[in-house]
């Protein structure tokens, strides 16, 4: 009777254990999706030519990815205060906007150094105790947010764009006057939109492969 008391026992304990871990696998993922969507750099690149920025300002490619870069900068480093760009002013309502979005990057960074290492040994317990296959459901549920939130950037990407700040940001500091902040004019909303489908493919990629792992297991067992 002890004894089957103490493996329910045990059982429950690995079920919890595997939630947290779970949970903190999924963390993982949508950090690193962030992290690897901000700073693909060639999306920018690409955005360049295909929205015809240059057209819009009075400088060429090089000195526009050497701004870029400076504003990817200050984002990027906790070390780095103040946000200044070599041709591009800023206001003093930009410049908190900029503070307020370098805090969700650091943010972001933040979760992924903290979940990184549990998830990866989560991921190695998984794969020893032949348990991969407890990853199917939960990543098939991961696999739906995306393609949810794909449907409402189809049906209108500036209400989605409007709402995402609007969960966010609690001010209108995000609406630039390109007479005073001129960064906009070459940070336009189609730039945003592509970010935002870079992301949620990344996202779906990493739940397929956690999905695809999973069913390859049970065909093993």
């Amino acid at each position: 009777m002890n004894g089957r008391f103490n493996m329910m026992k045990k059982e429950t304990s690995w079920l919890w254990r595997e939630r947290l871990g779970i949970f903190c696998l999924i963390l993982t993922i949508l950090s690193l999706s962030i992290a690897l969507t901000i700073n693909f750099r060639p999306l920018y690149v690409w955005d360049i030519q295909a929205l015809n920025l240059l057209d819009v300002v009075a400088i060429d490619q090089p000195t526009l990815l050497k701004n870029f870069g400076q504003l990817m900068s200050y984002l990027n480093n906790p070390f780095h205060h103040t946000l200044q760009m070599s041709d591009f002013p800023v206001s003093e309502s930009g410049a908190f906007h900029f503070y307020e979005v370098k805090r969700l990057f650091l943010l972001c960074y933040g979760v992924l150094i903290v979940t990184a290492i549990p998830s990866i040994l989560f991921i190695r317990r998984l794969i020893k105790g032949k348990r991969l296959w407890r990853l199917i459901r939960p990543f098939q549920w991961g696999m739906i947010i995306p393609v949810f939130f794909g449907i409402l950037m189809a049906v209108g990407f500036d209400q989605f764009f409007v709402a995402f700040h609007g969960v966010f940001f609690n001010n209108d500091d995000w609406l630039f006057d390109p007479a005073t902040d001129p960064i906009i004019n070459v940070l336009p909303e189609e730039f945003f939109m592509h970010s935002f489908i870079l992301f949620f493919i990344l996202l779906e990629l990493f739940f397929l492969v956690g999905i695809l792992a999973g069913k390859r297991e049970l065909k093993r067992i």
